[in-house]
């Protein structure tokens, strides 16, 4: 038993030493072609270095953020219609069901979006926030 957990955990040694030996070699190299320099504004917080301008607390539209998590959505449902593509024919008939389902809510859920003005840069973005108050209420 003891030989088998040997032979078994040979790889596993290996890996965590060349694990071990590029992070040393990184921190080395790092520190020795690494750059000095100890300026007045090294040391400030969150600047490392660069004068700090004006105030931190800037407004930024939360649109934009919206925008990226609906294009992470919708990036992630083309992944899953790669993969039925690639698989399409062993699926049959019962895949080719599922991914018509799965299409018919991406497109309920795009023309929802569109109807409370999700998609719009513009202006009339508050009407989500409009529609947003109405479901609290």
């Amino acid at each position: 038993m003891q030989n088998v957990l040997s032979i078994i955990f040979w790889p596993f040694l290996v890996y965590a030493l060349a694990a071990l030996v590029i992070v040393v070699v990184m921190i080395g190299l790092s520190y020795v072609l690494g750059e000095r320099h100890k300026d007045k504004l090294t040391d400030e917080p969150y600047e490392s270095g660069i004068p700090p301008t004006g105030n931190a607390r800037l407004r930024f539209s939360s649109h934009f953020y919206l925008i990226a998590i609906f294009f992470v959505i919708f990036d992630l449902d083309a992944v899953f219609v790669m993969a039925w593509a690639v698989s399409f024919r062993e699926l049959g008939i019962a895949g080719y069901i599922g991914i018509l389902v799965f299409i018919a809510i991406l497109m309920v859920v795009l023309f929802y979006e569109l109807s409370i003005g999700a998609l719009d840069f513009g202006p009339n973005g508050k009407r989500i926030l409009k529609f947003k108050n109405k479901l609290t209420k």
